[in-house]
């Protein structure tokens, strides 16, 4: 599966167990910024960092909509997506 020419939303698990979500065109380029602190500041200092879940979509505007729909899900849930490797789908049935 190619992680190229379309746009991700992934989620990557800090040393203390917080859960970040970002979009990429590129998710091994992106965690691989996040590791070496070139990514987000919010993961800074933040290391081991784990890539726990990544999801292709179909635009960008479209991982912008699910990016801020998942930050706004309690952790429970986000921790649901994770441990059940959950599509969007599953996650927002009747996401429009």
């Amino acid at each position: 599966m190619s992680q190229h020419n379309s746009w991700w939303i992934y989620l990557i698990r800090t040393s203390r167990h917080a859960l970040y979500c970002g979009i990429t065109t590129n998710v091994e380029r992106r965690f691989a910024e996040h590791q070496s602190g070139r990514g987000a500041k919010a993961l800074r200092g933040k290391a081991p960092l784990k890539l726990v879940w990544s999801q292709p979509v179909a635009s960008r505007q479209e991982a912008l909509r699910f990016e801020a729909r998942i930050k706004k899900l309690p952790k429970v849930k986000k921790e649901q997506i994770v441990a059940e490797n959950l599509l969007l789908s599953q996650v927002f049935p009747f996401h429009s």
